[in-house]
């Protein structure tokens, strides 16, 4: 069969498995056998398929349709302008959380001098390398997370991108491994913020092959950002920022939060679908 038969008959397979989006994870799939990106896949539709590509292909279909995202079949996604590894240790990485740095990077922009930023809860490292990768004056990234093997596969995605000089991480338990206080610019994070009590409902997609560590934010979603608001009083220099990805319910909450630990210039921001998904605030 041609790539183009067995992208087709694929897809059909994905669809009778009610597997959303079929025809874009077949062609996903595809193009990551062949080592390609889906935008080439063009010129090899009426190429034949190898049995080695035809096992392999079986084999990611299979998966796909017991239920497993595709980020984590082809093992990788792209985030902003980075191609990032992507597998169950971590969190897969969403367009929402692009807008996140883009915040970010306008505020570092800004300041003067050498400016530190550390991301919370890094998993693949998508918003600190990208930070890294696309900030153009000099400053110091630091990611961390609770869980090692989250570190190691940011590590790993340093290294790929080429930012492993750049970028430093950390295995810490949020922010409670810093000592020294006013000595950070900007702390960003993407916290668990699904409500416990949601948590069998998910999407089996969601609740069944990521991390449940990076997504539950305790009985209202919010344990982290409070906890995490509280270091960043003592940990920001004068000036400093929080900024977060939220849930979209979870504006109203935030910002009460922001201003009962003496923050100002409170923002909570809108993703491209017009939902809350954003809050920073910076310490007088």
């Amino acid at each position: 069969m041609t790539w183009r038969e067995t992208i087709g008959k694929s897809a059909g397979y994905l669809e009778s498995k009610a597997v959303p989006d079929a025809a874009t994870a077949a062609e996903l799939l595809a193009a990551r056998l062949l080592g390609i990106g889906r935008g080439f896949l063009a010129g090899a539709l009426d190429k034949e398929v190898s049995e080695r590509h035809v096992e392999a292909m079986r084999r990611g279909l299979r998966r796909l349709a017991d239920g497993e995202p595709v980020q984590y079949v082809i093992g990788e996604w792209d985030f902003r302008t980075l191609t990032l590894a992507c597998d169950r240790r971590a969190l897969i990485p969403r367009p929402e959380t692009e807008g996140l740095v883009s915040l970010v990077l306008k505020f570092i922009e800004s300041r003067q001098g050498r400016p530190f930023v550390v991301d919370v809860g890094t998993g693949t490292g998508a918003i600190i390398l990208s930070l890294a990768a696309e900030f153009r004056g000099d400053a110091m990234f630091l990611g961390t997370d609770v869980s090692g093997d989250a570190v190691a596969l940011a590590r790993e995605n340093a290294v790929r991108c080429g930012l492993a000089e750049r970028v430093k991480f950390a295995v810490a338990d949020g922010l409670d491994d810093f000592d020294e206080p006013q000595s950070v610019d900007v702390i960003v994070s993407n916290p668990p913020y699904v409500e416990s009590s949601v948590w069998a409902s998910l999407d089996p997609r969601v609740r069944d092959h990521e991390p449940r560590l990076a997504l539950d934010g305790g009985p209202k979603g919010l344990d982290f950002y409070d906890r995490y608001l509280g270091d960043a009083v003592n940990l920001l220099k004068p000036g400093g920022a929080v900024f977060f990805e939220i849930g979209d319910t979870q504006g109203a909450a935030l910002e009460g939060l922001m201003k009962a630990y003496g923050f100002e210039g409170i923002d909570i921001g809108k993703d491209l679908s017009g939902r809350d998904r954003y809050a920073s605030a910076t310490l007088p």
